[in-house]
């Protein structure tokens, strides 16, 4: 089966300086700022998990471009690159525009330059002035894409405007499926991919966040309308980034769902054998990204969709 929905490339951003980001905070209801290492410590246990997650990923057969973040200017969260680009099938890079000022510093216009070289992409669309109207859209961490049937999944928050993704749905000819999606606190979950990831067949997913029963229907129905298996997690789950995986393709066309130690340990029995129906599963430790960074796997991960 022909599928556009993975890939075999990803970019992955090697951090210089990780750590936790107060700017980020506010409305990342996963970060945690534990006292107990120091600055150096933190940043040297992230760069030890991302090489470990590297290895696991090259060692299935994935493409792994490591990009260097650079010392300067400060960025604590370069090691989340999906949250400031995507690329698409029909040429696009799009750089988007971010909710955190210090997040604004990871877009990087040698990384789009080197991207365009090396895979020929002819569009680069430009979202970024969109913050100076205090409209975010944070890549695909705010979007969830069915790039098959042409969806575009979304939890409204802060960093995901509506507006914008009305746009993104008209130029790139996606259906909107927009939600509300809350924590155990009643809070807005802060980005998409924290409580949804797509594969080819099947759709690990939080629906107990989605309070607003005509909106969860919704969303199961437009699943199990484009045949996606229904793997539902809990939002404790949820808390151990259950949620926060990617499919990706490696050697032999075997697909892989990747995802950290701590949400494949989080997993049931049950919930494993659902999942291995359709793809391998793959982990690795990120335990000090996830605590200290608020996100997992998938936010590591920058999928590279070559130019059909």
């Amino acid at each position: 089966m022909h599928t556009t929905q993975i890939t075999d490339t990803i970019l992955m951003v090697r951090p210089a300086n990780f750590g936790y980001n107060a700017e980020t905070a506010g409305n990342n209801a996963f970060q945690t700022n534990d006292k107990s290492l120091s600055g150096k410590e933190i940043n040297n246990r992230a760069q030890a998990e991302f090489d470990g997650f590297v290895a696991t990923l090259r060692e299935a057969g994935v493409v792994v471009i490591v990009v260097e973040d650079t010392n300067s200017p400060l960025k604590h969260d370069a090691v989340f690159p999906n949250n400031w680009f995507s690329t698409h099938e029909d040429g696009s890079v799009i750089t988007y525009p971010m909710y955190a000022p210090m997040r604004r510093l990871e877009r990087r216009e040698d990384v789009v330059t080197q991207l365009i070289k090396d895979f020929g992409f002819d569009k680069h669309i430009r979202l970024e002035k969109r913050e100076l109207s205090e409209r975010f859209l944070e890549g695909t961490g705010s979007m969830i894409l069915d790039r098959d049937n042409r969806i575009v999944y979304a939890c409204r928050s802060i960093r995901t405007d509506e507006g914008l993704l009305d746009e993104f749905a008209l130029w790139m000819g996606f259906e909107k499926v927009l939600f509300e999606s809350y924590d155990m606190n009643g809070l807005p979950i802060y980005h998409t991919n924290v409580m949804m990831a797509l594969g080819t067949n099947f759709c690990v997913i939080c629906l107990d966040t989605i309070t607003d029963a005509v909106q969860r229907r919704e969303v199961t129905d437009m699943l199990t309308q484009t045949g996606k298996d229904i793997v539902s997690i809990t939002r404790e789950q949820m808390k151990a980034f259950a949620g926060n995986m990617l499919q990706v393709q490696g050697a032999n066309e075997q697909t892989y769902l990747a995802m950290s130690s701590q949400a494949y340990n989080s997993l049931t029995s049950e919930q494993i054998e659902q999942l291995e129906l359709h793809t391998k599963l793959l982990h690795s430790p990120l335990d000090t990204i996830e605590s200290y960074g608020g996100g997992s796997a998938r936010c590591m991960m920058a999928e590279v969709f070559k130019k059909a």
